[in-house]
């Protein structure tokens, strides 16, 4: 567990959110249609022009990153526009962003993860046609494809961005880059990708944290030259573990020196129970009381490096917060989970939060939610103060319309060029 050495501790949230979540009411199925709803073949390539190895747009990784202006609309439409009609729309679920989780299988056994199980079968097709027609009548236009791995079923993946990005979604997809060859980079960006949300832990691999960029340094070569020619935007997912202190400043230089961002999480423990977490007792990546010196200089040093420029999506202050969080303290921080945020499960049914993925609660399906806010609120202030959830704290901190409304205003003197930096 974070910060301590014991299993049974202050990590895991009171007995009282666990029979909250207890429910009487039987969890909810998915009904399927009498007739199955295909997700459409893709058009590949749409854009043949930008196809080839050796057809890159020479770019200097050194130079700010010009957007076009179709590229700067397409991010309005994701993000901006959504958090407008999410603000002035009646009630309090009106998601922006939804995690569509088509695999809770993995290629990879990384030793903090307990985020996959190889015995579950992936999402179908009309089961990811049905959610993103539904999330379509919603303000939701972010859709991220989460695993597990997404991967393991590149034409899957292909499909369900291709029929995404034609319904006017911005899709995104968080993957280990294992899979992540030239032909699928090709066709995932031809089909609409609007980022490659690239997780990496260390430069080498070592035991129990098989996330190595060198395995697949050339994917990741072709996978920002390509940027360029396509559209997307790329940035490294690094996960700050007991064991891999060294190896966050190294790939901080490493997406410094391509003029990627870097996105940063604190190794944390199951917020509940996972009865198929192999790893759970005696975990060699668990921060440790003794680590604690360590991470904290490692975090200051993060801080300076985004005070210089380097692209971070966390906010400075978000940061430093992660060396109170290692030692079981945390200030509220306005989730905003089953109300814009939510996750969609391989079989349509939903929860609020990745941590509660394997919780059996009725949050409702596809087409039919039952996110009820007293129960959201009651949950979120035993589970709230356990749990660091980056990309939640990110759309919590957006929910203060002066501050958005600020952060805009800066951006478009800047001609919204930099809008890969938080709202600080």
């Amino acid at each position: 567990m974070i910060g301590v050495e014991s299993p049974e501790d202050s990590s895991r949230p009171d007995v009282s959110v666990l029979q909250l979540l207890e429910s009487a009411r039987p969890v909810a199925r998915l009904e399927p249609l009498p007739e199955p709803l295909p997700l459409p073949e893709p058009v590949f390539p749409q854009h043949p022009e930008l196809l080839g190895r050796d057809n890159f747009v020479e770019h200097d990784f050194r130079q700010q990153r010009k957007w076009s202006a179709p590229h700067i609309y397409r991010s309005m439409r994701g993000w901006m526009f959504p958090w407008m009609k999410s603000r002035l729309l009646p009630g309090e679920f009106q998601p922006i962003i939804a995690y569509l989780f088509t695999e809770w299988k993995c290629n990879l056994d990384c030793h903090y993860c307990w985020a996959f199980d190889n015995r579950v079968k992936g999402m179908t097709e009309e089961v990811a046609r049905r959610s993103i027609d539904w999330l379509h009548d919603t303000p939701c236009r972010v859709l991220a494809l989460m695993g597990g791995e997404p991967l393991l079923r590149p034409q899957f993946a292909h499909k369900v961005v291709y029929y995404a990005a034609k319904k006017g979604f911005w899709p995104y997809v968080s993957t280990n880059a294992r899979l992540l060859r030239p032909d699928v980079i090709d066709r995932l960006a031809d089909a609409g990708m609007a980022t490659f949300n690239f997780a990496v832990d260390v430069v080498d691999e070592k035991p129990g944290l098989p996330k190595a960029l060198t395995p697949i340094r050339p994917f990741f070569e072709y996978l920002v030259k390509k940027q360029f020619s396509y559209g997307y935007s790329v940035f490294f997912n690094i996960n700050i573990t007991r064991r891999n202190l060294e190896d966050v400043r190294q790939l901080t230089e490493i997406a410094h020196e391509y003029g990627i961002a870097t996105d940063y999480h604190i190794n944390e423990s199951p917020l509940m129970d996972q009865p198929d977490f192999k790893h759970a007792d005696n975990n060699d990546t668990f921060i440790h009381k003794e680590d604690w010196p360590a991470v904290d200089e490692l975090v200051h040093w993060l801080v300076e490096k985004k005070r210089q420029g380097y692209k971070m999506p966390n906010s400075a202050a978000r940061l430093l917060e992660m060396t109170e969080f290692m030692r079981g303290k945390v200030q509220e921080w306005n989730c905003r989970a089953g109300q814009n945020t939510l996750i969609i499960r391989t079989d349509g049914t939903l929860a609020p939060c990745f941590p509660m993925y394997n919780v059996s609660h009725d949050w409702g399906t596809i087409e039919k939610p039952r996110f009820d806010s007293q129960e959201l609120r009651t949950m979120k202030r035993d589970c709230q103060p356990h749990c660091f959830s980056t990309l939640n704290h990110i759309v919590a901190y957006c929910y203060n319309d002066a501050r958005v409304i600020r952060w805009l205003l800066q951006q478009a003197v800047r001609g919204f060029q930099g809008v890969t930096g938080s709202m600080e």
